[in-house]
Parts: C-alpha cells; structure tokens; sequence
C-alpha cells in the first residue's frame, strides 16, 4: 500500500533507510551527444549508508511537493521524495528500499507513483540525481529507462566522496 505522507505517518520517513552493498560503479562516455556507460566491477565491495534526512514539514505541505511511503502491513519499507522542479521535471530527491524488500518491485511500485504525480502536476518527466558507485540504483533507473541527461565530476569535490560522480538520470513522458 503506497500513501502520501502526513503530519500522523510522517514518523516513518527514515525507516526504509538502510545500508547497501558498493560493488562497482558505472563508467559514462558522452559519445555523438549521446550518454552511454560501461561497468566496472569492484574486487573489494563494501557497504554504504546514505545519512538519515530531517523531515520537511513542506512536503506535508506544499502542492508541489511530496513523499510516498510503501507499507508491507504496518511496516514503512519504502519512500520516494518528489519535488516540482524549475526545468518543468518533478525531481526525485530520495528514493529508498529497506534491505529485505528490495529487488521486488517496492521500487518500481514507487517510481509508478511518482509518475502519477508528475503527470497530475503537468511535469514533462522525472529526473534524478545518484551516485555512479551505486551501480544497482543506476541499473534499476536504466532497466524503467531512465536514460544520462548529465554528469557532474564537481559535485562532490569538497567531501570525503569527492571519488564519486554525480549522475542525472531523466525519464521523458510521451517519449
């Protein structure tokens, strides 16, 4: 069951927030002015975890913005966090899966929602931005086609991730 979040639920919002395995990254070329990317597999994976976000009272609200969560009975095991955004796309700002639940359509179910919302605000597609060492979010945003729009090798410069690459991942209704 996916339901927006309130003043009551919004205690859930850092539950489904949890560790995932670093196993390789992507590899983006900007060939014809077109992305595409290779895979670089890691010999040493490791885990990473993202740090819990403060609730913004906006999403609860403000029209132009929002969060999902999935709930498996009373349990929150997943969150998506969706924004109106100057380019005319809604911006996925955080997408999350509890550990246990992904790879089982918890994130698809998520993604369907945030297109409902888009397209009920008028926006032309979702965009995002992760990380290129995420390499199971890049193949999931790749495997609902999502295509490159943008990478950014600044972003992160001035923090301990300064290695990682930010990566815009944008879906185009009516493509």
């Amino acid at each position: 069951m996916i339901v927006k979040m309130n003043r009551v639920n919004m205690k859930d919002f850092n539950e489904p927030n949890e560790d995932f395995i670093v196993f390789g990254r992507i590899v983006p070329t900007f060939v014809n002015n077109v992305w595409n990317y290779t895979e670089e597999l890691f010999t040493e994976p490791y885990f990473k975890k993202y740090e819990d976000d403060e609730i913004d009272m906006s999403y609860v609200e403000e029209e132009s913005k929002a969060v999902f969560f999935y709930y498996d009975k009373n349990k929150c095991i997943g969150r998506i966090k969706i924004r109106s955004n100057w380019n005319g796309f809604a911006l996925i700002e955080d997408i999350a899966v509890a550990k246990n639940y992904r790879k089982n359509g918890v994130g698809k179910s998520l993604l369907h929602k945030a297109t409902e919302w888009a397209l009920e605000k008028n926006s032309i597609g979702l965009m995002l931005e992760t990380q290129d060492i995420n390499l199971s979010a890049c193949r999931f945003y790749a495997k609902n086609h999502f295509v490159i729009g943008a990478v950014d090798t600044m972003l992160y410069s001035n923090f301990p991730t300064a290695n990682e690459i930010a990566v815009f991942w944008y879906y185009t209704f009516n493509q």
